[in-house]
């Protein structure tokens, strides 16, 4: 099954040399998530052939404008096509209001509902949850309220072996199978053992979107050992000042962060303006994370099972 991220916008504050701001479409096991929506997000998904029909959830880190500006056009969108599904939006507060007041004074009223999720500040907490996956808030220290996304593949039933498998087993017993228990009959007695039939559960991906932020160790607890992690890097480390000023964070501090939580790839993002060639900043944290990316308009990372 997928587990896909795809880039629509790697831009800080403004777009820039044809970078978009912030927003990401993650893709896992068929579910579709939009994580921020910056100026311009609706054209990426176009012109990447993206239905936006599938997104039924739009995570947004916080209300500055880069990485919630696109989300009325889409809205306004969706309603000219007449979708009918719920729409749920998590933010922090004052995002609710801003969307009412809009649709208000435009005197629209949506073909669909929109069901708001507040998010809160410093708070660690599972907002998402499926059968699948669960969606937890990571907090981040930026100049207002604003908050990362750790989604988390569930632990994943074991595979069975077909080759193995003896004729006429009913379902329910596969399903016994998949959930890890031997087949037994209605004594209790062992008929088949779960080891000899069955194969090792698919490995569960991981994935953290961690927005504007300023360096912060004490976020590689909750983040380590992931699959795969996007960090901020709005500036390169001969501007570390400007990165403490404005409660952003440097290439080189994203890859030590990596370092420390152990995660197997980084992917660097929200670049300001100040850098049309982006190498520099990809060479600074190389050195320290080998594995580092950078997240452009229209690429897509996989995570493999």
């Amino acid at each position: 099954m997928s587990f896909k991220v795809t880039i629509l916008g790697s831009s800080g504050a403004m777009p820039a040399y044809g970078r978009h701001p912030s927003a990401q479409l993650v893709e896992i096991q068929n579910r579709h998530f939009l994580v921020d929506c910056g100026e311009g997000a609706q054209m990426q998904l176009m012109r990447l052939d993206i239905s936006h029909h599938r997104i039924g959830h739009i995570f947004i880190s916080h209300l500055h404008g880069d990485h919630y500006l696109g989300l009325m056009g889409l809205i306004f969108t969706m309603h000219l096509q007449r979708r009918t599904n719920d729409l749920h939006i998590y933010s922090h507060r004052g995002l609710d209001e801003i969307i009412t007041t809009q649709l208000r004074y435009s005197r629209s009223s949506p073909s669909f509902k929109i069901i708001f999720h507040r998010l809160e500040k410093g708070e660690r907490k599972i907002i998402f949850e499926d059968d699948a996956l669960t969606v937890e808030t990571i907090p981040l220290q930026h100049k207002i309220r604003c908050s990362g996304f750790l989604f988390r593949e569930k632990p994943k039933p074991r595979r069975i072996d077909k080759t193995r498998l003896p004729e006429g087993l009913l379902i329910q017993q596969i399903a016994s199978l998949k959930r890890g228990d031997d087949v037994v009959d209605e004594q209790g007695n062992i008929l088949y053992k779960n080891t000899d039939l069955t194969l090792s559960p698919r490995k569960s991906r991981s994935y953290a979107y961690c927005s504007d932020t300023a360096f912060q160790e004490t976020i590689a607890d909750q983040i380590r050992g992931i699959d795969m992690l996007y960090h901020e890097a709005t500036f390169a480390n001969d501007e570390i000042l400007k990165a403490r000023d404005t409660l952003h964070s440097t290439a080189a501090q994203a890859a030590q962060l990596a370092t420390l939580a152990g995660v197997s790839k980084l992917l660097l993002g929200h670049f300001s303006a100040r850098y049309k060639d982006l190498t520099p900043i990809l060479e600074e944290a190389k050195p320290i994370f080998a594995n580092t990316h950078l997240a452009l308009e229209g690429e897509e990372f996989k995570l493999q099972e």
